[in-house]
């Protein structure tokens, strides 16, 4: 394989590779966000422990600075104080002479050689029954070489520069009794690591030869650095413990509180779905068990206002009935004679046959009022069913306008199809759909007038469209959900010109919900109006969208063309006028 083919396979893995666990990390992200939004009892446990976290980082960055600038502290005063000390052995090793002759006569140093190692040893302990002591000293003589004198491995590269230059502006100044102090970490010779040391940096002035001595004094913080070591895990550790025991008071605090309202939710999730038995245990006195007392009572009212809801729907059921039973029987004789009448109206006066045909006509509108009516009740009562059968909806929209059509032509109006190529397949219940597309037509040819109607069929993958369009009157805002209210007029003065009964919409947007779907109304007045019915494919689909816009088309790009074309206008010219500019 050539190099450029493996280079990009091993791309192309490793692309597989990264993809995989961002895929991973993402649902393993999806997952926690789901469960921090489901569960309050995560969510008070969670900010409890940040919470805690915070408090205890602060809290204890707070107390660790203090104890160590307590213990740093301490330590840099009892070093200074044992360098002090240490300086003025030194200035009266260095000039016995001149403070007291016969003393240093009789003392016998005058023939022990050379005063400084004798003091040397006497500081560091390691002359005959000196206690050896913690700390280094570095004794340097600037105007003789010869008799510096140092201590262990200390060495004059271990004296910190800014630590000698400050020392120096004393000497320049005349300051011998002040002392500067340097604190950090130094690598002496011999050793791998540098350690933490406190430099404590002095002058040894000798009036009398005018001589002047840097003592340095390092005194090593080892055993400060380990005792603040064990303090900060110390820290660390009660502080691990405290949060962890915050977290577990806040899981034990919140878990009893969820538990209570998680039952709570689980009742009403129960009463919600038809059990209207479910009660709550009440324990105790407290906030919670008032609640489960409440929410029994609510429980308790809710299941009885049901069971009185119950009754008088079936009271209303059988009261309807009854009354369709009842006017039928005297309904069927009156039409009977009715229809007697009409047939012989040619044969009456004018006055009796005019009376006639509107007898004729009116038990027409009584008839189709009292099934719409039971149709109502149906619905009304939860009884209304779907007899679905797997249709092509362009068969149906067919058969509802060759039922329109003597009417549009009494109106003087045309249908527009626009149909699709395709069949439009759906599990629908084709007498309900029917009926409500000619509650569609019928509207559209009442309200319409006379102009050409629009039907548009539309369908894609999960749902299917039909839209009735009509250049009438329109609505105007707020009628576009109006208009499905029962016995609803946009006019009430406004006679309906076809006889209808004012619940053919009502109807229409019940079958629609019943099959699942939507009915919905757009209109402008001037415009026309647009009803657009959408069908799932599929019984017990939900709808998502729908094939078909609501707005019309043309309204659209009505729309949009009137954006494009807003004037702007222009910045005032010298002369102060303005320009609009399309």
């Amino acid at each position: 394989m050539p190099p450029t083919k493996k280079k990009r396979s091993r791309r192309r893995t490793l692309r597989q590779i990264l993809g995989g666990v961002r895929r991973r990390v993402r649902r393993a992200a999806g997952r926690t966000r789901r469960a921090w939004r489901r569960s309050l009892q995560l969510q008070v446990v969670t900010s409890t422990l940040v919470i805690s976290v915070i408090v205890v980082v602060v809290l204890g960055t707070f107390l660790f600075g203090q104890i160590n600038k307590s213990v740093v502290d301490s330590s840099q005063r009892s070093s200074s104080s044992e360098a002090f000390a240490d300086r003025l052995q030194i200035a009266d090793a260095l000039a016995p002479e001149a403070d007291d002759p016969a003393k240093a006569a009789d003392s016998g140093k005058q023939g022990s050689g050379i005063p400084l190692d004798e003091v040397m040893d006497t500081i560091t302990g390691s002359g005959e029954g000196g206690s050896e002591k913690r700390y280094e000293v570095l004794i340097l003589n600037l105007t003789t070489p010869g008799e510096s004198r140092a201590s262990g491995s200390v060495t004059p590269a271990n004296v910190p520069w800014g630590l000698r230059l400050n020392l120096q502006r004393n000497i320049r100044e005349y300051k011998y009794d002040k002392a500067v102090g340097y604190t950090g970490s130094i690598k002496f010779a011999g050793e791998s690591q540098p350690r933490l040391t406190y430099v404590v940096a002095g002058v040894v002035h000798l009036p009398m030869s005018g001589e002047d001595y840097e003592v340095y004094h390092f005194f090593p913080f080892d055993e400060e650095e380990e005792l603040l070591s064990n303090v900060r895990l110390a820290i660390v550790v009660v502080g691990l413990g405290l949060v962890l025991l915050l977290a577990a008071i806040a899981y034990l605090v919140a878990r009893q509180v969820v538990t209570p309202v998680r039952l709570a939710r689980q009742a009403a999730e129960r009463l919600a779905s038809g059990k209207l038995d479910e009660r709550l245990k009440v324990r105790g006195e407290d906030d919670l068990a008032r609640l489960a007392n409440s929410f029994n009572e609510m429980a308790a009212n809710l299941a009885l206002k049901i069971h009185q809801l119950e009754e008088l729907s079936q009271v209303q059921r059988q009261f309807v009935s009854d009354v369709s039973h009842e006017l039928r029987t005297p309904l069927t004789t009156v039409r009977m004679a009715a229809d007697l009448l009409y047939d012989a109206r040619e044969d009456f006066d004018p006055m009796a046959a005019r009376s006639a045909e509107l007898m004729q006509a009116q038990l027409e509108r009584f008839e189709s009022m009292l099934a719409d009516l039971l149709e109502i009740s149906r619905y009304d009562a939860g009884a209304a069913t779907l007899d679905l059968d797997s249709v092509d909806i362009r068969d149906v929209v067919l058969r509802a306008i060759g039922d329109s059509e003597a009417l549009a032509e009494r109106h003087a109006t045309r249908f527009e199809l626009r149909l699709p190529n395709e069949p439009c397949m759906a599990e629908i219940d084709n007498r309900r759909v029917e009926r409500i597309l000619r509650n569609l037509l019928f509207n559209a040819i009442e309200h319409g007038e006379g102009r050409d109607i629009v039907v548009t069929v539309g369908a894609d993958r999960d749902a299917v469209a039909v839209a009735v369009r009509d250049h009438g009157i329109g609505l105007k805002g707020g009628e576009d959900t109006m208009v499905f209210d029962r016995f609803w007029r946009a006019d009430p003065s406004r006679a309906r010109t076809i006889g209808g009964t004012g619940l053919g919409l009502a109807i229409s947007r019940e079958d629609a919900t019943l099959h699942g779907g939507w009915l919905q109304a757009w209109g402008q007045p001037g415009e026309g109006s647009q009803f657009r019915l959408t069908l799932p494919r599929s019984a017990g689909i939900d709808l998502k969208g729908s094939p078909l816009s609501l707005v019309p088309p043309e309204i659209e790009m009505r729309r949009t063309w009137r954006t494009a074309m807003t004037p702007v206008l222009l910045p005032a010219t010298g002369d102060g006028a303005g320009h609009d500019e399309d």
